[in-house]
């Protein structure tokens, strides 16, 4: 392991985050000597009944906050954090009253448009009048197909300000997966809007409206957001309208139990009918404020970008941001349209203060050869987010080379199942090649051996060993708590397993080396993905690939697919060469007994590449559920191989 950090921050970073704010704050009250972040996280998982009402007075969490902190915490899968406290989300959010901007919103080909504090207060306002007239109260479900548009924002406030919950998807998703989602949470109102735009062309999105609307019974109101100007909507559904209706008010919100349901997010359903993730609004807002303030120190006044739909659990972590009065950036469209520029134009425009994105867009740019430090100024830039997949090392250094060198890069790991995140970064504690920096404080994240022993510099199973707030209340429709129990809890005992495969290193970082349920088992060693994905993406002729293991002579062999640059085509000095370079830089049983060219490989709405959909059909069963895949044709592309059949 390269211990020499690529990015150190200087003392006076240091000293003027939030993160050693916290700490002088702990040491003082607690009468603690923490000097550095391992420190700060083994406090808080130690006194994590003392860590998280702190952190609930240290963020500013506007509630009321009850003498109960925590039921039941030896058995995290039951218990119960804040009883008696009562929140509301969007009274957090819409803390801030002022004329400084609380969203800018850019999309494709589009004007930039700006929506003032004030603005975005007077506008929940107005729609949460009319929900009020449709009866929409606690507990009832309002359901977005959205893009990530300003009016987005404004439809969850103004639902979850009345205690209702707020799900939704893209309008990229197709009719089946829509109601395949939307038909377990039952909606009574579905806010869509007419259309989108992507990659230079607009989509209608009216007929899959209309088909939504009437196959899922609950859904007793439909309200369009006129985006798209030549789609012609109702009036009588038209939202814009129907806000004008009334003028903004005073906001009424209704604080609801810490525990009670804010958010419906949906797994990607690759492998079966999707799940309902219920997350709690108090374990929701209390991990976020954590999360932005003491992980990627974000402040008032700054300027925070996430590229993220309205599918992915990245856009609640986003918006968010503004319990921290921070400005939302908002982006709809390609993030490759016109060009791999258009989002860096952006950032300088705008002047980012976060930029989050994607492991497989920084790969991109990379492969195009984009260099935005030669391109564009951006001096405010102070942390890169990056999630959705491993990020290489490699891509690490493209960071720091082409993007800007005094940078936070934090690559960021949990998921829709916390809504949050297991692994982090944070600002005062260097960066190394390839390592997440930080475990979440308050979660004791540990890596776990088959036998349920706890090791370091050593692969194995991320887990969870104690109780944290933002566990997920439970799977939606999911009476007994079986789905949920074996979801996370069936494989250790009275521990949250997460299902990644990762290492804790010896410079307290951490590497991921894919889902641990994709994980190839050659010879019965464990290997994970990322490490074959690391070299062979490196190569020039390799645009992107995905490995499986397929069962083979009472065995599991390595089957690695590559997609390659246009116009170029696998043979077999590029498949030796290949080989080769997985052999030098990895085992012996990593390197793939084939190599096989394919045109396209699948993916969910969310842009991850879908191993375990491969390898169903590589080994002639069915995939449940394809049209929760962004590309479902590509996997034809692996079915019937002649080359896997000896």
């Amino acid at each position: 392991m390269n211990s020499t950090p690529l990015w150190t921050p200087t003392a006076e970073q240091i000293q003027a985050s939030l993160t050693w704010r916290f700490i002088q704050h702990v040491n003082t009250k607690f009468d603690q000597q923490i000097t550095d972040f391992e420190q700060l996280w083994q406090w808080s998982v130690t006194n994590n009944t003392l860590f998280w009402p702190e952190v609930w007075h240290f963020t500013g969490l506007k509630g009321e906050m009850g003498q109960t902190v925590v039921d039941n915490p030896e058995q995290p899968e039951h218990s119960r954090w804040f009883t008696d406290s009562k929140v509301n989300y969007a009274e957090n959010l819409l803390r801030k009253r002022s004329d400084d901007d609380a969203i800018v919103f850019q999309m494709e080909n589009g004007p930039r448009q700006t929506l003032s504090w004030n603005e975005v207060y007077h506008q929940v306002s107005q729609l949460q009048q009319h929900l009020k007239s449709l009866g929409v109260r606690q507990g009832d479900r309002v359901a977005g197909f959205m893009p990530n548009i300003p009016a987005t924002v404004i439809a969850m406030l103004a639902a979850t300000s009345l205690g209702a919950i707020w799900t939704s998807t893209s309008p990229d998703f197709g009719e089946a997966s829509v109601i395949e989602r939307f038909g377990q949470s039952e909606p009574r109102v579905l806010i869509a809007a007419n259309g989108y735009r992507y990659n230079g062309k607009t989509h209608s999105v009216m007929d899959k409206v209309d088909a939504i609307s009437r196959q899922i019974p609950s859904i007793e109101h439909t309200l369009l957001f006129p985006l798209i100007d030549d789609i012609e909507i109702p009036a009588e559904q038209n939202m814009s309208q129907l806000m004008d209706q009334y003028l903004p008010g005073e906001i009424e919100f209704t604080r609801i139990g810490f525990n009670e349901p804010l958010f419906i997010l949906y797994s990607s359903g690759t492998t079966g009918k999707p799940k309902c993730i219920t997350h709690r609004v108090g374990g929701i807002l209390i991990q976020h404020l954590k999360e932005h303030q003491l992980h990627s120190n974000i402040k008032p006044g700054d300027r925070v970008f996430y590229f993220t739909t309205c599918g992915w659990m990245m856009w609640n972590w986003l918006v968010t941001a503004m319990a921290s009065e921070a400005t939302l950036m908002l982006y709809e469209g390609s993030p490759f349209y016109p060009d791999g520029n258009v989002l860096w134009d952006y950032a300088e425009q705008e002047k980012f203060t976060l930029f989050g994105t994607s492991a497989k867009y920084i790969d991109a740019l990379k492969k195009q050869g984009i260099i935005p430090a030669e391109t564009h100024k951006l001096d405010k830039l102070n942390t890169l987010c990056s999630t959705g997949s491993v990020l290489a090392p490699e891509s690490y250094d493209y960071v720091y080379q082409s993007i800007k060198q005094d940078l936070l890069l934090a690559s960021i790991s949990g998921g829709t199942d916390i809504c949050s995140c297991f692994v982090l970064g944070n600002p005062v504690s260097p960066v190394y090649k390839g390592q997440s920096q930080c475990r979440g404080l308050g979660l004791d994240v540990q890596v776990f051996n088959d036998d349920a022993q706890s090791v370091r510099q050593e692969k194995g199973e991320l887990v969870c060993c104690n109780s944290f707030p933002n566990q997920p209340a439970n799977f939606w429709g999911d009476i007994s708590g079986e789905k949920y129990h074996n979801a996370y809890f069936n494989r250790f005992d009275n521990t949250w397993c997460h299902g990644d495969w990762i290492e804790l290193t010896e410079e307290k970082g951490i590497i991921i080396y894919g889902r641990s349920d994709a994980t190839l088992n050659p010879g019965g060693v464990r290997i994970g993905t990322a490490e074959i994905y690391r070299y062979v993406e490196q190569l020039d002729e390799v645009v992107e690939s995905i490995v499986i293991g397929q069962e083979w002579d009472n065995d599991v062999r390595v089957v690695l697919f590559v997609r390659l640059l246009e116009g170029l085509t696998l043979n077999e000095t590029l498949i030796k060469s290949i080989q080769a370079t997985i052999r030098a830089n990895c085992t012996p049983r990593h390197v793939p007994a084939r190599v096989l060219q394919v045109s396209d490989i699948p993916r969910t709405k969310s842009g991850k590449i879908v191993e375990l959909a491969v390898r169903e059909v590589v080994h002639g069963r069915p995939v449940k559920n394809t049209h929760a895949l962004a590309n479902p044709d590509a996997l034809e592309l692996f079915t019937n191989r002649d080359e896997l059949k000896a």
